[in-house]
């Protein structure tokens, strides 16, 4: 045993250390890091940037499949960065499946507010995009090595193989989100920043709860004055390839105007009313877009992602769950209202959408079954699953079990003149895809396959054509459409946008 003398010598020789001589080995990593890109004070003397480049996203969410290959929209960018004020300028033009000419936009982060120049004129942006835009700076390489040091919490954990090279690996907070640098342990170079947080604004990734994203670097060269920049940045989140980019040229410290940062007060003012709006406290029913009634019993609240409400003989089924838990709860409020004494004994989710499932944890919290098509149900027991410890909602504080129904075939849903038949599509762009058919009113959901333009076209009329296609497989006498972006509207209608197209 070791005397207690002996441990109290320790002890007092180790208070009398320099700090840096008894200080975590995490801090000592992320110098010799900053060592490696040119020094801590040439990063900490950088003015500004500007990066120009191309790259291309990964459309996870609206792909046809939650495997690879995705769908893809080009970019080509150049971007100015204020590394003092915190600023971001950006220049882009995209180019995609849908978008046959280069279409631009600059999106701007100036004094904590996001807006974006869209022809010519300036629109306000919201919360999710100025967290995307502040992430940007915050973890980009010329920063997030000095948000290391400059964090009380640094840590070094053990030493990793990343890509077949030894690492070493430093942890800490900022703000909400944790952070995991991997760092080079032959180079001292950043390899990657990892990043669990939450995007509780961001209707697609507000749906995971806690966000996983790595971002990583490679290309390095040296640039006049000796810094060293990663020419290749790839983005990953929940372990999916997102986002690539190829940095052609890097300008340092570039002369700034504040003129280019300049933001029209209106402008700041829709900001600050936007940013006001959040996600989870969205209405269900909105002054501008009242409830219509389909059907006798059948009630479609309009919104970004409409919702339906059947009422049937024993109960209220609801028909998608999108958006939010605290969308959902406000659902079944006005399902309440609307319906006093009935309960809602169902909710039904017709796509793989992710802001179509988004509230589907609610549901689950109050024990209310979910009949999801058989391809979906992998995606929703994730969703239900997802990690939820950043902005917990219902379920993440009171955990159950979902109560998931599976459709794999045409199945009935309820009794009486709206009883419901849910349909598997089964079609090219319908894969994924639940209808539901009320035959007693003629009445068909469409799902999200058919979605009007607002020049009275339709979104890719493959998918229409597809939906006729199903009516005609399924042998139903369709009179009426809607659907989660589709108003009521007369079957002739589609058929009619069909004939067009197909005529020579």
């Amino acid at each position: 045993m070791r005397s207690p003398l002996l441990l109290s010598a320790v002890t007092a020789l180790l208070l009398t250390l320099p700090a840096s001589a008894a200080e975590d080995p995490g801090r000592a990593h992320v110098r010799a890091a900053a060592e490696a890109m040119g020094g801590e004070a040439r990063l900490r003397a950088l003015k500004s940037l500007r990066l120009r480049g191309v790259g291309h996203w990964n459309l996870l969410e609206q792909s046809e499949r939650p495997t690879p290959p995705f769908l893809v929209m080009y970019e080509q960018f150049e971007e100015v960065r204020d590394l003092r004020r915190g600023r971001l300028s950006q220049k882009s033009e995209s180019r995609g499946m849908v978008m046959d000419e280069w279409k631009g936009v600059t999106m701007l982060l100036a004094d904590g507010v996001a807006a974006a120049d869209f022809q010519g004129k300036w629109r306000p942006l919201g919360a999710a995009q100025l967290q995307d835009m502040q992430e940007r700076l915050t973890f980009a390489p010329e920063h997030v090595l000095l948000a290391a040091l400059d964090a009380k919490d640094l840590r070094a954990q053990a030493d990793t193989v990343l890509q077949e090279v030894p690492h070493h690996v430093v942890t800490f907070h900022q703000d909400r989100a944790s952070v995991r640098l991997f760092l080079n342990a032959r180079t001292g170079l950043p390899t990657a920043v990892e990043t669990v947080d939450a995007h509780p604004e961001d209707p697609f990734w507000s749906v995971w709860g806690d966000v996983r994203t790595v971002l990583s670097f490679q290309a390095w060269t040296l640039e006049p004055g000796g810094l060293r920049y990663p020419r290749h940045w790839e983005w990953a989140r929940n372990g999916q390839a997102h986002h690539s980019v190829t940095v052609t040229a890097v300008t340092v410290d570039p002369p700034l105007a504040d003129a280019d940062f300049a933001v029209a007060d209106d402008v700041k003012q829709g900001f600050e009313a936007r940013r006001a709006r959040k996600l989870d406290e969205a209405p269900a029913v909105r002054p501008e877009a009242p409830p219509v009634e389909v059907a006798p019993g059948v009630v479609q609240l309009p919104g970004a992602w409409n919702v339906a409400l059947v009422a049937q003989d024993d109960g209220v089924v609801v028909v998608e769950g999108p958006l939010a838990s605290g969308y959902s709860a406000r659902v079944l409020d006005e399902a309440a209202k609307r319906f006093p004494g009935m309960k809602v004994k169902a909710v039904v989710s017709t796509s793989d959408a992710w802001p179509h499932i988004g509230g589907l944890r609610e549901y689950v919290a109050r024990g209310i079954p979910v009949y999801v098509l058989d391809l979906n149900r992998t995606l929703v027991e994730r969703l239900v699953a997802a990690p939820r410890t950043l902005v917990p909602d219902t379920l993440a504080r009171k955990p159950r079990a979902a109560k998931l129904q599976v459709v794999d075939a045409r199945r009935v849903l309820g009794t009486g003149k709206n009883r419901l038949e849910l349909v598997p599509v089964r079609t090219e762009t319908g894969e994924r895809m639940l209808f539901a058919w009320l035959p007693e009113h003629r009445l068909l959901y469409t799902s999200d396959l058919v979605q009007p333009q607002p020049d009275g076209t339709f979104f890719n009329v493959q998918q229409v054509d597809e939906t006729v296609e199903v009516a005609a497989r399924e042998k139903l006498p369709v009179s009426q459409v809607f659907g989660m972006h589709l108003k009521p509207t007369d079957w002739s209608t589609l058929t009619t946008a069909v004939d067009k197209v197909r005529k020579p």
